[in-house]
């Protein structure tokens, strides 16, 4: 009968260490989601631009900056001025406009684009939607409202 075979030292530490990095970076991706890191959330919750009056710091209430956008929305605004890849089929296909919030225009002008939300099985309610003419409007509520994105 065989003996099992002896894992070699080296082994042992590489797979120690690759488990250890597994750990830390599961760690720090459920920590990004926990409501108490304020930060991240000041981030992803822009108060001060929503609660802004028309004409504060010169935004309009219904607009947002760039910078101002969650990390994984400016990613997305990456990938649409990228032309892709995109992580959803969807991604590209046309918006209807249908809730009537964003400038009329004729059919086919606006594209729908998916902000990936962390620790969604789905694609969320986040997304942004692009005009032709790179207008681009954020919407974190799944086109219940819209924010203009401005530079």
């Amino acid at each position: 009968m065989r003996k099992h075979a002896r894992t070699s030292r080296p082994a042992f530490i590489l797979a120690s260490l690759l488990l250890s990095g597994l750990a830390l970076a599961l760690a720090a991706c459920s920590q990004a989601d926990s409501p108490g890191l304020s930060a991240r959330n000041a981030v992803q919750a822009p108060a001060a631009v929503a609660d802004a009056p028309r004409g504060e710091a010169g935004i309009d209430a219904d607009e947002i900056r760039v910078a101002d956008l969650p990390p994984e929305a400016r990613h997305t605004l990456a990938l649409i001025r990228a032309n892709g890849p995109f992580p959803f089929p969807k991604d590209g296909s046309a918006f209807g406009n249908r809730e009537r919030l964003l400038p009329a225009r004729p059919r086919g002008y606006y594209r729908e684009y998916t902000v990936i939300t962390p620790g969604s099985r789905d694609r969320g309610a986040r997304r942004i939607v692009a005009g032709r003419d790179a207008d681009y409007y954020y919407t974190d509520d799944h086109y219940g409202s819209f924010k203009r994105i401005r530079e």
